[in-house]
């Protein structure tokens, strides 16, 4: 079984080195068939791909091209606590493995993401 598919809300969010980073506040699966929007949009209107990655850009406050990748590969909405209290999100690929009710990211991810 994938990691994001054991990803649930509320679950502890680490880095590798074990450091608390904070709570899975939600989560969206990828689809891995999904393609980019490029080519995908009217360009009279953006049509619907581009509208959705516009909004989840806006309300994320992430890059277009982060929002994009994030919606085509799955993502998890991390609540930080601590110096870095807010908001982050971790790419489905950017997951190690979950034990228990906790999520661990992969080396190389902590709470500055």
């Amino acid at each position: 079984m994938e990691v994001m598919e054991q990803v649930r809300e509320g679950m502890h969010v680490v880095a590798s080195d074990g450091k608390k980073i904070g709570k899975v506040e939600d989560l969206k699966m990828g689809d891995p068939e999904a393609v980019t929007s490029d080519g995908q949009t009217d360009p009279e209107t953006g049509g619907l791909a581009n509208t959705v990655i516009e909004s989840f850009a806006v309300s994320s406050s992430l890059p277009r091209h982060a929002a994009e990748r994030l919606l085509r590969i799955g993502y998890v909405k991390v609540n930080r606590s601590g110096f870095l209290a807010g908001h982050g999100y971790f790419a489905s690929d950017e997951l190690d493995r979950v034990d228990g009710d906790t999520l661990w990211l992969k080396a190389g991810r902590n709470a500055d993401s």
